[in-house]
């Protein structure tokens, strides 16, 4: 009974999860004494109004309370300020729901929820690590559960129950890589539909369901010239069950498979047709990838009666205007380290890139490869880079297991969670902790 490896797998999971949740609150308590009053709280404030009002929580509160405007609004000179519109509805609008049901307050429902959320997630990111990427598990026992405990310390992991977003993108991101994976196109295209309301993170997913349309391709052409001949159900080049083109992820066979016990004359190959209905799922589920990075956008331009709303509102946010693509990561660069910034930027850059090309993110699976690098790709086009590079970097989640799989030692596993641990203290002190009147975004 008190054998956590004889635990079922998502005992283990759920344990893990809720002793890191329960080491950040214990780190959100004790900085809390040192918070000053603000905008959103009382000096000293309490763990549900810490966690439930800091920063953009109030404007999820307060689009839970009030939706959103008619109008964008303007300043004295014309130009449009601050607005809720630059936040996307499904985390405030599901917590509105749940509050009308249960009648308990914003303080309790959303970081509620967010933990919800985040447990939930873990159990997807196990589950999706251990079956998509199979071969870095057999190179690295117990990689599941231990990526699951790297994403659960790390650094901006604390947003995981706060009334932020990130905990639902996070179980959204992880559960449509999962479903495209098991090639259930159907239910991966409802779920980023969802992330289209969540947060600006569908058009980067749209990159990883065209790699995997490419893999799949790979595949078929690699199946067709090597099927062996004579061989009872002979698979497709020896592929792992779950990459036989012929086979569908539950098991069943699809168009073009050897039938099981079937045996294919000498001399002859065995005909593999190619997949039409599999490759029309796939086109159709790109085109909802892409249509819901563009929803938000669209909703609030209908909205408000102005087809660059959303832009306009962005660039009130980033108070210097409109980013352009790549350019603000290059001037962030330079303002830290001078001269020597766009060097320093690129070696950053090609540290990651290799990173997510390494031996052992291609063991992970091609969906769970492309994910980071397609996201942070996408960052590195449409965000200005600061403080709250660090949140984003939370859904980049498959670099933990990269992170880990490439050894065995318990040193790195327990220095890396001791990494994070810390990273968390410095993230709780240094940025969600504001000192007025004004401070760093987390």
């Amino acid at each position: 009974m008190l054998a956590p490896a004889r635990w079922h797998w998502w005992v283990q999971v759920l344990a893990v999860y809720v002793t890191a949740r329960l080491v950040t609150a214990m780190i959100l308590l004790v900085v809390s004494r040192w918070q000053e009053a603000n905008l959103w709280t009382d000096a000293a404030p309490s763990y549900s109004a810490w966690t439930g009002r800091m920063w953009d929580a109030s404007w999820y509160q307060q689009i839970a309370e009030d939706g959103y405007p008619a109008e964008l609004p303007v300043g004295s000179d014309g130009a449009v300020q601050q607005n809720v519109w630059a936040f996307y509805p499904l985390f405030p609008f599901l917590v509105r729901a749940v509050q009308q049901v249960t009648g308990l307050g914003w303080d309790v429902v959303a970081p509620t929820i967010s933990l919800l959320c985040g447990a939930g997630a873990m159990l997807v990111i196990h589950r999706l690590v251990e079956r998509a990427g199979h071969r870095a598990v057999e190179r690295r026992p117990g990689l599941p559960l231990a990526t699951v405990a790297l994403v659960s310390v790390f650094p901006s992991s604390v947003v995981l129950q706060v009334a932020y977003t990130e905990a639902l993108a996070l179980l959204l991101v992880a559960s449509a890589l999962y479903l495209l994976w098991a090639r259930r196109y159907e239910w991966a295209g409802l779920v980023i539909v969802l992330l289209g309301f969540t947060r600006a993170v569908a058009l980067p997913l749209a990159l990883v369901v065209a790699w995997h349309a490419v893999v799949r391709y790979q595949e078929w052409r690699r199946a067709r010239q090597e099927i062996p001949a004579g061989a009872p159900g002979g698979t497709p080049g020896g592929l792992p069950r779950d990459r036989q083109p012929g086979v569908a992820a539950q098991g069943g066979l699809v168009e073009g498979a050897v039938p099981t016990g079937a045996v294919a004359l000498a001399g002859d190959r065995v005909p593999l047709p190619f997949p039409w209905r599999d490759a029309v799922r796939i086109a159709a589920l790109l085109v909802v990838a892409v249509l819901s990075g563009l929803l938000w956008q669209l909703v609030c331009g209908i909205a408000t009666g102005r087809s660059d709303a959303y832009f306009l509102t962005q660039g009130a946010w980033r108070g210097t205007g409109p980013v352009v693509p790549f350019v603000p990561w290059l001037d962030v660069s330079r303002a830290l380290f001078g001269g020597a910034g766009p060097w320093v930027l690129a070696a950053v850059l090609a540290g990651v890139a290799a990173l997510g090309l390494s031996p052992v993110s291609r063991r992970l699976g091609p969906e769970l490869q492309a994910w980071p690098l397609a996201y942070l790709g996408y960052l590195v086009a449409v965000i200005e880079p600061w403080t709250s590079i660090v949140r984003f970097l939370l859904l980049a989640f498959p670099l933990g297991a990269v992170t880990l799989g490439w050894t065995r030692s318990r040193w790195w596993f327990w220095g890396c969670l001791a990494a994070g641990v810390a990273g968390q203290a410095w993230w709780v002190w240094a940025l969600w902790r504001l000192t007025p009147p004004s401070g760093w975004p987390p």
